[in-house]
């Protein structure tokens, strides 16, 4: 099968979707599927191709700010290049509607004369997360519902995520497919050896909607060292925040190799993720495939199906979770995605 993903980005790029369409298209191609990639990077002025673990990537220069918008540059040759693309391939998977890039990029696609199936992927906050991005939310949604409504299949990673897009666009509901995010193998080489851990962790963008003055907050209460593990434009004044309300008691650290990311992980107290505006939470889902307790937010653990019970500050211990790993996830979006 020959595969199109469409992503805002591509790794080395850091971020939640970047993590899932890597982790997908790497095990279709050792599965002997042909998967390229067509990513936005804001960071180059020109497309260029490369090819990283089979797949082929193709970089398209995209303007963002904040990591935010993805507006594709020089569009004129973006629909050329995109619809040369559609004619060889039998599968087209748009991640993300929240990016100029992705959405008008799948509007391409279910123009196209070509005999392509459409898959998209939302990963669905159902806002923005600034007074701007919600302004600019209630047009976007426009475009974000005529693509779900042309797509062949829209894909949630949750139930909850389900409800959320069908509660805006119940136009689609007879072609909504759930399938949740998977884990990498690796995570169960790991085991929790954290009972007497003097620090909790968290790892992910920093971002103002994931309300990590909550994770300083508790971490405060529960007298555990707080490691912040990412990148984001709202590091530095959650970095004031910490400072003033808990000094000393907060580290923030560059992204870590894998190996060393898995060691913090398993060693901590506690894995917390405060954030309500998840389609579904990777890094919860690692600490849970190797029984680190979770503290999250709700809608987190109603995402990955978690027995959990109440904490503090509107937020649930997670008890129980299953977590599955991408090689059977994948196996379900061959079968109930792309077939």
């Amino acid at each position: 099968m020959r595969i199109l993903h469409v992503s805002p980005g591509f790794y080395p790029r850091i971020g939640g979707v970047e993590y899932v369409v890597k982790s997908v298209s790497e095990r279709l191609v050792k599965m002997g599927h042909e998967v390229t990639m067509l990513a936005g990077e804001p960071n180059i002025n020109e497309p260029r191709e490369e090819e990283i673990s089979g797949v082929k990537v193709i970089r398209w220069p995209t303007w963002s700010t904040g990591g935010a918008y993805h507006f594709p540059m020089k569009r004129g040759s973006l629909k050329q290049i995109f619809s040369e693309l559609l004619r060889d391939v039998d599968v087209v998977h748009v991640h993300s509607v929240h990016s100029i890039f992705t959405v008008s990029t799948g509007l391409i696609a279910v123009d196209s004369a070509c005999d392509v199936k459409v898959v998209v992927t939302p990963h669905y906050h159902g806002t923005g997360h600034t007074a701007l991005r919600r302004l600019l939310w209630l047009v976007w949604r426009r475009k974000v519902s005529e693509l779900l409504g042309r797509a062949n299949v829209v894909h949630a990673v949750s139930g909850r995520e389900r409800a959320l897009v069908l509660k805006h666009y119940p136009h689609i509901r007879e072609k909504v497919v759930v399938i949740p995010n998977g884990v990498d193998e690796d995570v169960y080489n790991y085991k929790w050896c954290g009972q007497n851990s003097d620090f909790m962790v968290y790892a992910g963008r920093i971002e103002k909607y994931k309300r990590l003055e909550l994770a300083v907050n508790v971490a405060k209460e529960m007298r555990l060292k707080l490691l912040i593990i990412g990148q984001g434009n709202y590091r530095d004044k959650l970095k004031r925040y910490a400072e003033k309300v808990y000094r000393g008691g907060v580290e923030f650290l560059e992204p870590q190799p894998r190996g060393r990311y898995l060691e913090l992980l398993s060693q901590a107290r506690y894995a917390i993720n405060p954030s309500r505006h998840e389609a579904f939470s990777i890094f919860i889902a690692e600490a849970l495939a190797m029984r680190t307790p979770a503290i999250t937010s709700k809608e987190i653990a109603e995402n990955i199906k978690a027995i959990f019970k109440p904490f503090r500050e509107g937020l649930v211990i997670v008890i129980e979770s299953s977590i599955k790993v991408w090689n059977e996830i994948v196996c379900n979006y061959l079968k109930e995605l792309y077939s």
